[in-house]
């Protein structure tokens, strides 16, 4: 038969466990919880970013050199003026974090689904800072006016040609996370050959998030 001192250091080894699994148990939870804390914290601060809608108001948008020109119907625009090639999306973010424009890369022939997302150190970057708060509309813009740039005649036959254009912009969240990329297809329309034929139709392909696994 067991004695007082073996009763003691066994029921004294039993609460020890029991403790350990508590705490094993809360400490798990604990995570679990931070976790999701977490995740609901970058949920509120990614940017998603879309093509404005139709009913969207219009939009002006200024380049530097003092050329303008105004977005409206969600329509994205590609202009060949004096030389100079100008670009331009009306965007509306879908999602509840301001968006904070990168850079962006132009692709001035057809892609098909499979077309990976460039790498970062192909993007051009924004001259100035562009933003799209969240659940509204902005723009993104894009110049290409040296007649040396690799992209410039490819751009100024599209343009002319009435060629479909790919616009991959590069955007996080306003503290430099929650990198993504959206790709954007632009092409005429068929009644371009109004007083703006610089106006095209403009609709979203494709996103890719970089600093988490793709959901794909």
């Amino acid at each position: 038969m067991a004695d007082t001192s073996t009763i003691a250091s066994l029921a004294t080894a039993g609460g020890t466990l029991v403790l350990a699994v508590a705490t094993f148990s809360s400490t798990r939870s604990a995570n679990r919880a931070a976790r999701v804390n977490e995740q609901s914290l970058k949920v509120g601060l990614r940017p998603v970013l879309f093509n404005a809608r139709p009913q969207d108001p219009p939009q002006k948008v200024g380049f530097q050199d003092d050329h303008w020109l105004v977005l409206r119907d969600g329509l994205a625009a590609a202009q060949d003026f004096e030389g100079s090639l100008y670009l331009a999306i009306p965007l509306r973010n879908v999602a509840s974090g301001l968006a904070v424009l990168h850079g962006w890369k132009l692709w001035t022939y057809r892609l098909d689904a499979e077309t990976p997302h460039p790498e970062i150190e192909d993007f051009r970057p924004q001259t100035r800072d562009l933003y799209v708060p969240a659940g509204d509309v902005s723009f993104w813009q894009g110049a290409i006016r040296d007649h040396a740039d690799d992209q410039y005649e490819p751009l100024c036959a599209a343009i002319q040609a009435h060629g479909a254009l790919f616009v991959d912009l590069l955007y996080g969240d306003h503290e430099g996370g929650q990198r993504t990329i959206t790709r954007f297809f632009i092409t005429p329309r068929a009644d371009g050959a109004d007083e703006e034929p610089w106006l095209r139709i403009c609709s979203t392909v494709r996103h890719w998030y970089l600093d988490r696994d793709d959901p794909r």
